[in-house]
């Protein structure tokens, strides 16, 4: 991974919003810090209690104070704070900065669980000081460009949808929090990976109820190993995969309709680009950001046009709605439909 940011794009005009980051790890640095960066937000102060972070923090952003508490962050002067933290404390995070009259962005899952998600919630609710969660992926590619084929009426009546973060990863990473820490302390792909399937799937599809799920440990650490099965409201099932044990990944998106399927194999390519140290500079990517996408018939198979991706249009609602009052990003409703999906699967997954 790469180190300085690098524009992808022109120069980002300011948005006049200073912002703080809570945690410079791999969210901070590699998803929020360059979006908001290509958005013209002013990253005012970096919240990190680890010297090479602080390092990184200041290599990136000179001119940032680097602070080691939320007590500390919350008492600058500050439009916005993201929690990009480790998911143990988004909660304890979130709710310094409501306390403190500052808007709020969390980093995906807003709370451990159903019950920390809705004290965030109701918090902000009583405060009148606004939350959301950062569900990045509403914004790939895929995700826009089945937004844009279910309304379109192409597959005809939908009645499935398979949605897949499949990796082979068959050594755990003793660096990783996520895949090492118990479920209470915020590890495993249940709240890592199947809050982004899960958030688009109620996006396309609309509220959903649990009919199943399976939750294993295959490795022998966090759980590495996930499958959940929704009902949509209107009729559509959605079979979500989430595994790092998964030596023959499929394909990334399958939607199946009564004309036709649409499949989209590969992962959007926005991650590799923040990774790699690029950011839309301006709100927008000089690079491409479209996923193929095609329309199954049987053997006929048809390339359909897909639509960019873009994880700054996320950042420049939050703008808006910071300066102008308009809808924030993510509905609170959607984050606590995650989280209860999320709690039910772990209640009623095989853990093995």
């Amino acid at each position: 991974m790469s180190s300085n940011l690098s524009p992808s794009s022109g120069s980002a005009p300011s948005s006049g919003l200073r912002v703080g980051i809570a945690g410079y790890g791999l969210a901070g640095r590699f998803f929020h810090a360059p979006l908001l960066k290509g958005c013209g937000y002013e990253i005012a102060s970096i919240l990190t209690t680890n010297e090479i972070r602080r390092s990184h923090a200041l290599e990136d952003f000179p001119d940032t104070t680097v602070v080691e508490t939320i007590q500390e962050l919350v008492q600058q002067p500050l439009d916005l704070i993201v929690v990009a933290s480790a998911n143990l404390v988004h909660a304890e995070q979130a709710i310094s900065a409501l306390k403190a009259g500052i808007p709020v962005v969390v980093d995906k899952p807003m709370g451990l669980n159903l019950d920390e998600t809705q004290k965030i919630i109701e918090l902000s609710q009583s405060l009148g000081v606004p939350v959301t969660t950062f569900f990045n992926r509403r914004w790939d590619s895929d995700a826009l460009t089945i937004k844009q084929v279910i309304a379109s009426g192409i597959l005809g009546d939908i009645h499935r949808m398979d949605s897949r973060f499949e990796r082979f990863r068959p050594d755990v990473n003793s660096d990783s929090w996520r895949e090492n820490m118990s479920a209470k302390d915020g590890g495993g792909q249940l709240l890592d990976l199947q809050p982004h399937l899960i958030s688009t799937a109620i996006d396309w599809f609309g509220n959903a109820e649990l009919v199943t799920a399976s939750v294993r440990s295959i490795r022998g650490a966090a759980d590495d190993d996930s499958v959940l099965v929704l009902r949509h409201t209107n009729g559509v099932m959605s079979y979500l995969s989430a595994s790092a044990v998964v030596g023959a990944p499929g394909p990334r998106i399958r939607i199946l309709g009564s004309k036709g399927a649409l499949v989209i194999n590969d992962l959007d390519p926005q991650e590799a680009l923040l990774r790699a140290g690029k950011y839309p500079a301006g709100g927008a990517w000089s690079e491409p950001t479209t996923s193929a996408a095609y329309i199954h018939r049987g053997t006929e198979v048809e390339e359909i046009q897909g639509v960019a991706g873009n994880y700054a249009l996320f950042y420049t609602a939050v703008a808006s709605a910071i300066k102008n009052g308009t809808a924030w990003p993510v509905s609170n409703d959607d984050a606590l439909l995650v989280a209860s999906l999320i709690d039910q699967a772990r209640t009623v997954g095989t853990h093995v």
